[in-house]
């Protein structure tokens, strides 16, 4: 029973094949998708998805930060709105990505704040997003910590040092196809890192592993991952993916 805690399974590049893609993935073993939100316009899609896949699929809500523009207290209050409407499994994706844009800086920081102070109300965990900002990521972070926040630091490509700092704020590490990259640089401290730590991902249909780099990613390639963290950890397969689970379904309440 794999857990993929991070797949964008509505994404328009699985328009033409998302069944059989579904398959695929359940063959691989994979049994549960935790799918985040992007923004009011991903709405109608994920709730298509959860209603044409309603044992696999556990979605999240939240507004992504690279969708953070000058509308985006009208998107955070489409995020609240759903949030006091119906169940959900995290607040996600969240965060600060300065990568594309520093334009909106303060406001990428007050509604990752927002967020997390809605995560906590509702007792949820958070996804976080981050690119280019790991400072200003742990400064809201820092800001907001307690035994109330945890969740997962999604796609997580920093240092070892920047992963204990995580970690210490109550989150578990979204390993994807990143480290089966030769210039990832995560799989060279990861051993590191307690495998409790760890929760698998794919970021589906981005971030595909080797040896499928520069192609469509999948959920089905998440035991390319599990392969390199039994390299990493010296540990069966089946036990990796036992832990991984677990991990996952105490960050869920699952």
């Amino acid at each position: 029973m794999i857990t993929d805690t991070h797949t964008h399974l509505y994404s328009s590049q699985f328009k033409e094949d998302q069944a059989a893609m579904m398959q695929r993935a359940k063959e691989a073993g994979v049994t549960r998708f935790f799918v985040p939100a992007i923004d009011a316009s991903y709405t109608d899609k994920m709730l298509q998805l959860e209603k044409d896949f309603p044992e696999d699929v556990f979605l999240m809500m939240g507004l992504h930060p690279t969708y953070v523009k000058e509308n985006y207290l009208e998107e955070l209050a489409h995020v609240k709105k759903w949030i006091d409407k119906r169940d959900f499994y995290a607040i996600g994706e969240i965060g600060i990505d300065l990568y594309w844009d520093k334009t909106f800086l303060q406001q990428q920081q007050e509604a990752f704040k927002t967020q997390i102070r809605w995560a906590k109300e509702k007792k949820l965990p958070i996804n976080i997003h981050c690119r280019d900002a790991f400072d200003e990521v742990f400064e809201v972070l820092e800001s907001e910590k307690g035994a109330d926040l945890k969740g997962i630091f999604h796609c997580f490509t920093g240092t070892l040092e920047q992963a204990e700092k995580a970690i210490s704020y109550n989150l578990k590490l979204g390993i994807g196809g990143v480290v089966t990259f030769k210039n990832g640089k995560i799989d060279q401290f990861l051993h590191q890192i307690d495998i409790s730590n760890i929760v698998l991902e794919t970021d589906a249909p981005y971030l595909a592993p080797v040896p499928y780099r520069g192609k469509r990613n999948e959920s089905a390639y998440i035991i390319n991952v599990v392969d390199k963290l039994v390299d990493i950890y010296d540990l069966p397969y089946q036990k990796i993916v036992e832990i991984t689970t677990q991990n996952a379904k105490e960050i869920f309440n699952i």
